[in-house]
């Protein structure tokens, strides 16, 4: 049986989830008669709480705009998502990540109860993400102005530094945006180029959103499959073709980065793209938990078949 204390708390998550509700439907969700709801609902009103009541037989309960903003209330499951977030986004190459997490995970606590506040304080503190190199740091402002763009079909005016160093001015469409290999990127269509594009954030030098250009997204679009076709048609001097014992998704899953463009072919995957160094890809190849088969070119061979070797030195009895 429900604390009238548990009840009243109850009224205040029900209406937070819902928004509106009516007043039957509260009361039977609390096994209270009508009579007790309304006085639940006067003593949040008292603290603050902006709930609007609509009279009537069957009036409602609705949260109104007031000054103060209401508890915030959380699962144990939510607390610890809330947790696992703010430790996370240490690492996602945030220029204010680590002082926005930690005044965050701060406020948070102090609006906890004392159990709950403890376990997101201990997982907090004893917890670690093996996320190897931190992002490279992109000012917050940056994703927050492109994802709204992105979000309200809103062109944006870029400054844009490229690899090679030249700067440019041009306005594109943000379709969306990606976190990937330790840095965030936009995709969107752009007007210099006359088609999409890809670009990496911590090389936006100045931003600013056109709010009276809108624009349609493709229907469909994908932004981490578009930027892996893309990373696999970069102009890289060794092309590649490698088929994979393993269906699509296993295959996704097993390949820790981008390493070229993965399609379904008969029982496995094919592999293909270019690459800088035979070497490296090998190594790549080598961490994969299922068999592979080379099909060109004959340096990757020769490269896989060097990095075996070695491997296989390793372990001969001296």
């Amino acid at each position: 049986m429900y604390h009238p204390t548990t009840r009243v708390l109850a009224v205040l998550e029900l209406l937070q989830v819902h928004g509106r509700m009516t007043g039957p439907e509260l009361a039977r969700r609390l096994e209270v008669d009508a009579r007790t709801l309304r006085r639940y609902v006067t003593m949040l009103q008292d603290l603050g709480i902006p709930i609007v009541a609509e009279r009537g037989r069957n009036g409602a309960y609705t949260w109104g705009e007031g000054a103060k903003l209401p508890p915030l209330m959380f699962s144990n499951d939510e607390a610890l998502a809330l947790a696992l977030g703010l430790l996370s986004s240490r690492q996602l190459g945030l220029a204010e990540g680590a002082a926005a997490s930690e005044s965050a995970r701060a406020k948070l606590e102090r609006v906890l109860p004392h159990m709950l506040r403890a376990r997101v304080r201990a997982f907090s503190e004893t917890v670690a993400l093996d996320t190897h190199e931190p992002g490279v740091q992109v000012p917050a402002v940056i994703l927050f102005e492109l994802s709204r763009a992105a979000h309200e079909r809103q062109r944006v005016s870029l400054r844009y530094q490229s690899a090679g160093g030249e700067v440019t001015e041009r306005e594109v469409d943000p379709y969306g945006l990606a976190y990937r290999d330790r840095h965030w990127y936009m995709v969107g269509h752009c007007s210099l180029r006359h088609g999409p594009r890809t670009f990496r954030l911590d090389r936006v030098e100045h931003l600013k959103v056109v709010g009276a250009q809108r624009f349609s997204r493709p229907q469909g679009f994908d932004v981490l499959a578009y930027l892996d076709e893309a990373w696999a048609s970069l102009p890289r001097p060794h092309p590649f073709e490698v088929w994979l014992e393993a269906d699509l998704a296993t295959a996704q899953r097993a390949l820790r980065r981008p390493v070229g463009l993965l399609e379904p072919q008969g029982d496995g995957t094919r592999l293909r793209g270019a690459t800088e160094n035979y070497d490296w890809l090998a190594r790549e190849l080598a961490t994969l938990p299922f068999a592979f088969k080379i099909r060109s070119p004959a340096g990757l061979r020769q490269a896989v078949r060097q990095l075996g070797e070695m491997l296989l030195a390793g372990v001969a009895e001296s």
